[in-house]
Protein backbone atom coordinates (compact mmCIF):
# COMPACT_ATOMS: atom_id res chain seq x y z
CA UNK A 1 0.00 0.00 0.00
CA UNK A 2 0.88 3.55 -0.24
CA UNK A 3 2.70 5.14 3.02
CA UNK A 4 1.29 7.08 5.39
CA UNK A 5 2.97 9.62 7.56
CA UNK A 6 3.57 8.95 11.35
CA UNK A 7 3.42 12.34 12.90
CA UNK A 8 4.84 12.49 16.60
CA UNK A 9 2.04 12.60 19.04
CA UNK A 10 1.65 16.17 20.63
CA UNK A 11 3.27 15.92 23.73
CA UNK A 12 6.48 14.16 22.44
CA UNK A 13 6.99 16.91 19.74
CA UNK A 14 6.43 19.43 22.55
CA UNK A 15 8.67 18.08 24.52
CA UNK A 16 11.43 17.79 21.41
CA UNK A 17 10.58 21.55 20.88
CA UNK A 18 11.27 22.43 23.75
CA UNK A 19 14.38 20.31 25.53
CA UNK A 20 16.22 18.98 22.29
CA UNK A 21 18.43 22.12 21.69
CA UNK A 22 20.17 21.46 25.42
CA UNK A 23 20.91 17.58 25.00
CA UNK A 24 24.63 16.90 24.28
CA UNK A 25 25.87 13.55 23.97
CA UNK A 26 28.46 12.85 26.67
CA UNK A 27 32.63 12.94 25.38
CA UNK A 28 32.39 9.02 25.65
CA UNK A 29 29.26 8.79 23.48
CA UNK A 30 27.46 6.23 26.23
CA UNK A 31 24.79 8.57 27.24
CA UNK A 32 23.42 11.56 26.49
CA UNK A 33 23.24 14.76 28.83
CA UNK A 34 20.90 17.15 29.64
CA UNK A 35 17.85 14.96 28.32
CA UNK A 36 14.49 16.21 29.94
CA UNK A 37 11.81 14.40 27.57
CA UNK A 38 10.96 14.26 23.45
CA UNK A 39 13.53 13.13 21.27
CA UNK A 40 17.42 14.38 22.24
CA UNK A 41 18.52 14.62 18.58
CA UNK A 42 15.34 14.89 16.16
CA UNK A 43 17.94 17.16 14.09
CA UNK A 44 20.74 14.70 13.77
CA UNK A 45 22.31 14.73 10.06
CA UNK A 46 23.90 11.69 7.91
CA UNK A 47 27.12 13.37 8.27
CA UNK A 48 27.65 13.43 11.82
CA UNK A 49 30.53 11.57 12.91
CA UNK A 50 27.94 10.40 15.65
CA UNK A 51 25.12 9.74 13.78
CA UNK A 52 24.30 6.42 14.36
CA UNK A 53 24.35 6.32 18.21
CA UNK A 54 22.72 9.83 18.11
CA UNK A 55 20.04 8.35 16.00
CA UNK A 56 19.69 4.92 18.58
CA UNK A 57 19.04 7.67 21.36
CA UNK A 58 16.80 8.87 19.40
CA UNK A 59 15.13 5.05 18.80
CA UNK A 60 15.47 4.50 22.30
CA UNK A 61 13.40 8.05 23.59
CA UNK A 62 10.84 7.61 20.71
CA UNK A 63 9.86 4.01 22.48
CA UNK A 64 9.09 5.82 26.10
CA UNK A 65 5.48 6.03 27.70
CA UNK A 66 5.15 6.87 31.08
CA UNK A 67 3.57 3.41 31.55
CA UNK A 68 2.68 0.17 29.34
CA UNK A 69 0.66 -2.91 30.28
CA UNK A 70 0.50 -5.81 27.11
CA UNK A 71 -2.53 -8.10 28.43
CA UNK A 72 -3.20 -11.91 26.95
CA UNK A 73 -0.87 -12.77 24.57
CA UNK A 74 0.59 -16.08 22.65
CA UNK A 75 3.20 -17.65 20.92
CA UNK A 76 3.89 -20.43 19.01
CA UNK A 77 7.39 -21.78 18.56
CA UNK A 78 8.31 -24.48 16.33
CA UNK A 79 9.99 -25.71 12.93
CA UNK A 80 9.46 -24.40 9.51
CA UNK A 81 10.01 -25.13 5.97
CA UNK A 82 9.64 -24.23 2.46
CA UNK A 83 6.66 -26.78 2.36
CA UNK A 84 4.51 -27.01 5.16
CA UNK A 85 3.36 -24.57 7.52
CA UNK A 86 5.07 -24.39 10.80
CA UNK A 87 5.07 -27.53 13.34
CA UNK A 88 4.26 -25.81 16.58
CA UNK A 89 6.27 -27.71 19.84
CA UNK A 90 5.27 -24.74 22.23
CA UNK A 91 2.16 -22.80 22.73
CA UNK A 92 2.85 -20.11 25.12
CA UNK A 93 0.03 -17.82 26.80
CA UNK A 94 1.29 -14.89 29.18
CA UNK A 95 -0.64 -12.49 31.10
CA UNK A 96 1.33 -8.96 31.34
CA UNK A 97 4.12 -7.84 30.16
CA UNK A 98 4.65 -4.07 31.73
CA UNK A 99 6.70 -1.39 31.57
CA UNK A 100 6.91 1.85 33.67
CA UNK A 101 9.75 4.65 32.84
CA UNK A 102 10.80 6.99 35.47
CA UNK A 103 12.19 9.88 32.87
CA UNK A 104 10.59 11.38 29.97
CA UNK A 105 7.35 11.16 31.28
CA UNK A 106 4.67 12.97 29.34
CA UNK A 107 1.08 12.19 31.24
CA UNK A 108 1.21 11.51 34.70
CA UNK A 109 2.68 13.01 37.37
CA UNK A 110 5.44 13.00 38.31
CA UNK A 111 6.61 14.38 35.07
CA UNK A 112 8.54 14.56 33.19
CA UNK A 113 10.97 12.83 35.43
CA UNK A 114 10.48 10.69 38.68
CA UNK A 115 13.50 11.02 40.70
CA UNK A 116 14.87 7.28 42.54
CA UNK A 117 17.55 6.79 44.76
CA UNK A 118 19.14 4.24 42.44
CA UNK A 119 18.81 6.44 39.22
CA UNK A 120 16.33 3.97 37.46
CA UNK A 121 15.40 4.81 33.98
CA UNK A 122 12.36 2.30 33.69
CA UNK A 123 11.22 -1.11 35.12
CA UNK A 124 10.20 -3.68 33.20
CA UNK A 125 8.07 -7.25 34.02
CA UNK A 126 6.98 -9.75 32.33
CA UNK A 127 4.75 -12.57 34.06
CA UNK A 128 2.88 -14.70 34.55
CA UNK A 129 3.12 -17.41 31.86
CA UNK A 130 -0.12 -19.33 31.79
CA UNK A 131 1.11 -21.82 29.36
CA UNK A 132 2.92 -24.23 28.35
CA UNK A 133 2.47 -26.61 32.00
CA UNK A 134 5.77 -27.07 32.42
CA UNK A 135 6.27 -22.97 32.69
CA UNK A 136 3.67 -22.26 34.68
CA UNK A 137 3.80 -19.32 36.54
CA UNK A 138 7.67 -18.35 35.41
CA UNK A 139 8.30 -14.71 35.10
CA UNK A 140 11.01 -12.43 34.98
CA UNK A 141 11.88 -8.79 36.26
CA UNK A 142 14.28 -5.96 35.92
CA UNK A 143 15.46 -2.47 36.25
CA UNK A 144 17.60 -0.28 33.25
CA UNK A 145 19.52 2.18 35.10
CA UNK A 146 20.52 5.65 33.51
CA UNK A 147 24.09 5.04 34.61
CA UNK A 148 25.47 2.86 31.40
CA UNK A 149 28.67 1.07 33.80
CA UNK A 150 25.45 -0.34 35.69
CA UNK A 151 24.36 -3.11 34.44
CA UNK A 152 21.03 -4.93 34.78
CA UNK A 153 19.25 -6.01 37.69
CA UNK A 154 17.52 -9.32 36.32
CA UNK A 155 15.73 -11.97 38.09
CA UNK A 156 13.88 -15.14 36.63
CA UNK A 157 11.40 -17.12 38.92
CA UNK A 158 10.75 -21.08 38.32
CA UNK A 159 8.05 -22.06 40.15
CA UNK A 160 9.00 -25.67 40.20
CA UNK A 161 12.30 -25.45 41.12
CA UNK A 162 11.04 -23.05 44.02
CA UNK A 163 13.67 -20.28 42.99
CA UNK A 164 14.53 -17.15 41.51
CA UNK A 165 18.15 -16.57 40.03
CA UNK A 166 19.84 -13.86 38.71
CA UNK A 167 20.61 -13.57 35.18
CA UNK A 168 23.61 -11.78 33.78
CA UNK A 169 23.73 -9.04 31.19
CA UNK A 170 24.93 -11.53 28.34
CA UNK A 171 22.02 -13.65 29.12
CA UNK A 172 19.84 -11.59 27.73
CA UNK A 173 20.71 -12.61 24.28
CA UNK A 174 20.11 -15.98 24.85
CA UNK A 175 16.67 -17.23 23.70
CA UNK A 176 14.59 -18.15 26.62
CA UNK A 177 12.16 -21.08 27.12
CA UNK A 178 12.55 -23.37 24.12
CA UNK A 179 11.82 -19.68 22.25
CA UNK A 180 13.68 -18.26 19.44
CA UNK A 181 13.05 -14.80 21.02
CA UNK A 182 15.80 -13.33 23.70
CA UNK A 183 15.22 -9.96 26.08
CA UNK A 184 17.47 -8.07 24.03
CA UNK A 185 15.28 -8.50 21.03
CA UNK A 186 12.26 -7.43 22.33
CA UNK A 187 10.81 -4.49 19.28
CA UNK A 188 13.92 -5.17 17.77
CA UNK A 189 16.14 -3.82 20.00
CA UNK A 190 15.72 -3.26 23.60
CA UNK A 191 19.43 -3.84 25.07
CA UNK A 192 21.10 -0.70 26.38
CA UNK A 193 22.64 1.53 23.88
CA UNK A 194 25.72 1.90 25.46
CA UNK A 195 26.33 -1.31 25.42
CA UNK A 196 26.91 -1.36 21.24
CA UNK A 197 29.16 0.17 19.28
CA UNK A 198 27.16 1.73 16.48
CA UNK A 199 27.76 2.38 12.97
CA UNK A 200 25.70 3.62 10.05
CA UNK A 201 25.70 1.39 7.17
CA UNK A 202 23.59 3.48 5.29
CA UNK A 203 20.24 4.33 3.91
CA UNK A 204 17.73 2.39 2.39
CA UNK A 205 14.16 1.88 0.70
CA UNK A 206 12.15 -1.40 2.41
CA UNK A 207 9.17 -2.96 2.71
CA UNK A 208 7.36 -2.70 6.17
CA UNK A 209 4.51 -3.00 7.83
CA UNK A 210 3.44 -0.37 9.59
CA UNK A 211 -0.44 0.74 9.18
CA UNK A 212 -1.36 -2.83 9.54
CA UNK A 213 -4.89 -3.66 9.13
CA UNK A 214 -5.36 -6.64 11.55
CA UNK A 215 -5.69 -6.31 15.08
CA UNK A 216 -5.18 -9.20 16.46
CA UNK A 217 -2.60 -10.20 13.92
CA UNK A 218 -3.44 -12.59 11.06
CA UNK A 219 -0.70 -15.34 9.95
CA UNK A 220 -0.22 -16.19 6.80
CA UNK A 221 -0.81 -19.44 4.77
CA UNK A 222 0.90 -22.88 3.93
CA UNK A 223 4.51 -22.31 4.45
CA UNK A 224 4.09 -18.83 5.27
CA UNK A 225 2.20 -19.22 8.45
CA UNK A 226 5.49 -18.50 10.36
CA UNK A 227 4.76 -14.36 9.81
CA UNK A 228 1.84 -12.04 9.48
CA UNK A 229 -0.42 -11.67 6.72
CA UNK A 230 -1.21 -7.47 6.18
CA UNK A 231 -0.51 -4.51 4.69
CA UNK A 232 3.34 -3.37 3.92
CA UNK A 233 4.17 0.09 2.68
CA UNK A 234 7.78 1.28 1.35
CA UNK A 235 9.81 3.12 4.07
CA UNK A 236 13.36 4.70 3.89
CA UNK A 237 15.08 3.47 6.92
CA UNK A 238 18.72 4.02 8.40
CA UNK A 239 21.05 0.70 8.53
CA UNK A 240 22.58 0.56 11.62
CA UNK A 241 24.93 -2.19 12.89
CA UNK A 242 25.69 -2.55 16.35
CA UNK A 243 28.59 -4.74 17.92
CA UNK A 244 28.25 -5.88 21.48
CA UNK A 245 30.95 -4.60 24.08
CA UNK A 246 29.92 -7.12 26.45
CA UNK A 247 31.40 -10.79 26.84
CA UNK A 248 29.96 -13.84 26.17
CA UNK A 249 27.19 -12.12 24.09
CA UNK A 250 25.35 -14.41 21.80
CA UNK A 251 25.30 -12.29 18.52
CA UNK A 252 28.18 -10.83 16.69
CA UNK A 253 26.15 -7.83 15.21
CA UNK A 254 22.58 -6.68 15.05
CA UNK A 255 21.84 -4.91 11.77
CA UNK A 256 19.01 -2.27 12.85
CA UNK A 257 16.24 -1.25 10.15
CA UNK A 258 15.17 2.59 11.70
CA UNK A 259 12.65 4.12 10.15
CA UNK A 260 13.61 7.51 9.19
CA UNK A 261 10.39 9.26 9.97
CA UNK A 262 8.91 7.64 12.99
CA UNK A 263 12.55 6.13 14.75
CA UNK A 264 10.71 2.70 15.31
CA UNK A 265 12.92 -0.45 14.09
CA UNK A 266 11.00 -2.16 11.27
CA UNK A 267 13.40 -5.36 11.55
CA UNK A 268 16.41 -6.59 13.06
CA UNK A 269 18.90 -9.23 11.34
CA UNK A 270 21.43 -11.31 14.23
CA UNK A 271 24.32 -12.53 13.20
CA UNK A 272 26.38 -15.72 14.96
CA UNK A 273 30.30 -15.57 15.50
CA UNK A 274 31.24 -16.55 12.41
CA UNK A 275 29.38 -13.50 10.52
CA UNK A 276 26.62 -15.72 9.03
CA UNK A 277 23.07 -13.99 9.31
CA UNK A 278 21.38 -16.63 12.10
CA UNK A 279 17.92 -14.80 12.83
CA UNK A 280 15.36 -11.93 12.16
CA UNK A 281 13.02 -10.16 14.21
CA UNK A 282 9.97 -8.26 12.34
CA UNK A 283 7.55 -5.92 13.57
CA UNK A 284 4.20 -5.78 12.42
CA UNK A 285 3.18 -1.77 13.29
CA UNK A 286 -0.30 -0.26 13.62
CA UNK A 287 -0.15 2.85 13.68
CA UNK A 288 -3.88 4.83 15.40
CA UNK A 289 -6.01 6.45 17.84
CA UNK A 290 -7.07 2.65 18.90
CA UNK A 291 -5.70 -0.66 18.78
CA UNK A 292 -8.96 -1.48 16.69
CA UNK A 293 -12.26 0.09 15.68
CA UNK A 294 -14.31 -1.52 18.34
CA UNK A 295 -11.80 -0.37 21.40
CA UNK A 296 -13.26 1.22 24.38
CA UNK A 297 -10.87 1.45 26.69
CA UNK A 298 -7.19 1.91 24.68
CA UNK A 299 -8.42 4.97 23.01
CA UNK A 300 -6.48 8.60 22.39
CA UNK A 301 -6.66 11.48 21.27
CA UNK A 302 -3.45 10.97 18.98
CA UNK A 303 -1.83 7.98 16.62
CA UNK A 304 -0.16 5.55 18.98
CA UNK A 305 1.95 3.08 18.47
CA UNK A 306 0.86 -0.95 18.78
CA UNK A 307 2.36 -4.07 17.81
CA UNK A 308 -0.47 -6.47 16.73
CA UNK A 309 2.43 -8.72 16.21
CA UNK A 310 5.86 -10.06 15.82
CA UNK A 311 7.62 -12.71 14.71
CA UNK A 312 11.45 -14.02 14.95
CA UNK A 313 13.03 -16.59 12.52
CA UNK A 314 15.95 -18.90 12.74
CA UNK A 315 17.40 -19.07 9.66
CA UNK A 316 19.92 -21.53 10.52
CA UNK A 317 17.89 -23.96 12.00
CA UNK A 318 14.45 -23.31 10.19
CA UNK A 319 12.68 -22.41 13.21
CA UNK A 320 10.30 -19.50 14.49
CA UNK A 321 8.58 -18.02 17.32
CA UNK A 322 5.52 -15.87 16.49
CA UNK A 323 3.44 -14.06 19.20
CA UNK A 324 0.37 -12.12 18.82
CA UNK A 325 -0.46 -9.43 20.90
CA UNK A 326 -3.12 -10.02 22.33
CA UNK A 327 -4.22 -13.20 21.40
CA UNK A 328 -7.38 -13.94 19.52
CA UNK A 329 -8.31 -16.20 22.04
CA UNK A 330 -9.24 -13.24 24.47
CA UNK A 331 -12.38 -11.84 22.25
CA UNK A 332 -12.64 -8.10 22.88
CA UNK A 333 -9.16 -7.77 24.44
CA UNK A 334 -7.61 -4.45 23.43
CA UNK A 335 -4.06 -5.54 24.71
CA UNK A 336 -2.43 -2.13 25.14
CA UNK A 337 -2.73 -0.02 27.84
CA UNK A 338 -0.15 2.70 27.71
CA UNK A 339 0.18 5.75 29.72
CA UNK A 340 -2.73 4.54 32.03
CA UNK A 341 -1.09 5.77 35.22
CA UNK A 342 -2.25 3.53 38.30
CA UNK A 343 -5.25 3.25 36.86
CA UNK A 344 -4.33 -0.81 35.21
CA UNK A 345 -2.83 -1.76 37.57
CA UNK A 346 1.08 -0.82 36.71
CA UNK A 347 2.30 0.29 39.56
CA UNK A 348 5.82 0.28 41.18
CA UNK A 349 4.76 -2.62 43.45
CA UNK A 350 4.24 -4.37 39.79
CA UNK A 351 7.61 -4.76 39.32
CA UNK A 352 9.12 -6.54 42.70
CA UNK A 353 10.46 -9.87 42.66
CA UNK A 354 7.93 -10.61 45.27
CA UNK A 355 4.96 -9.71 43.19
CA UNK A 356 6.57 -12.44 40.43
CA UNK A 357 6.45 -14.70 42.70
CA UNK A 358 2.98 -14.22 44.51
CA UNK A 359 1.39 -14.57 40.64
CA UNK A 360 3.40 -17.31 39.76
CA UNK A 361 2.54 -19.89 42.78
Amino acid sequence: VAPRSIPLEPARLAATEKYSAQVRLSEDKLRVENFIAGLPFPLVRDEDPDVAVKLMFNYENRIIVDDLDVRNFDCDTGAISANAPMRVEKHFEIEHFRRLYYVGRLYHEPMPTWPTNDGIRYREALYPLVEPFDLKGVGFTYNRYLDPARQDDSWLYYPLLKRARRLSTAQRSEALFGQDTDIDSYAGYAGNIAWMEWRLLGTKRILASMHSRNFPGAWGEGPADFAFKDTWEPRDVFVIEGRSRLPGYAYSRRVIYLDRESYVIAYTELYDQQGELWKAWVNQWKIGDRPFPGATRSVYDYEQQFLPAITMFDLQLDHATRCRLPSPRFAGEEGWYINFGDAEGTTEEAFNLSAVISQGR
